[in-house]
């Protein structure tokens, strides 16, 4: 009997570890999935701020900060009315905490084109160079983070290689539409 509780006992606790695992993987999985629609996102606002030429480096940073402010901001309150919505309940604060944990990627999408800006700003380079910049580093991203999961599925590196590439693709219609509509 001792032997048979003893095996239970040990099966929810593998069980228990197993959901823990699970419950990780999915919070990683919703965090990269924010920070790849963020990063889309400021490819959209770096080109576009590069093209245009009406706005100084204090200019593009409020607009790259603001971008990046007001997707989490949307994300959150998003989260918060689905969670009133389908429970029928304010979100207790573990919720509240698990989505500002997933949303944070939202935020860092604005370090790479702010450091950038900040460069152009002390006079290293000019602000186009550095939103182009920007945005090529975010493309390129893109195409890491394609390649770099397909290696973690197991495909072959010219598997890998193609489904960075489509990823890629992403950035670089975002940054053709852009140019083509003539910001």
């Amino acid at each position: 009997m001792e032997a048979e509780d003893e095996r239970r006992a040990e099966a929810e606790q593998a069980r228990r570890v197993e959901a823990g695992d699970e419950r990780r993987v999915e919070v990683a999985a919703e965090r990269l999935k924010e920070r790849i629609y963020a990063t889309i996102t400021m490819v959209a606002v770096t080109i576009g701020l590069a093209l245009g030429g009406h706005v100084g480096p204090a200019g593009a940073a409020l607009s790259v900060l603001g971008t990046a402010a007001g997707l989490w901001m949307a994300t959150l309150v998003a989260d918060g009315q689905a969670y009133r919505t389908v429970h029928r309940e304010l979100p207790m604060w573990p919720g509240v905490r698990r989505s500002l944990y997933v949303t944070s990627p939202l935020l860092l999408s604005a370090v790479s084109p702010l450091l950038l800006i900040g460069a152009a700003a002390l006079d290293l380079m000019p602000l186009r160079t550095a939103l182009l910049t920007a945005t090529g580093l975010d493309v390129l991203s893109l195409f890491l983070w394609g390649y770099v999961g397909g290696r973690r599925m197991g495909d072959r590196p010219i598997v890998a290689l193609v489904a960075g590439v489509l990823d890629c693709a992403v950035g670089a219609i975002v940054v053709a539409v852009k140019v083509l509509a003539g910001h």
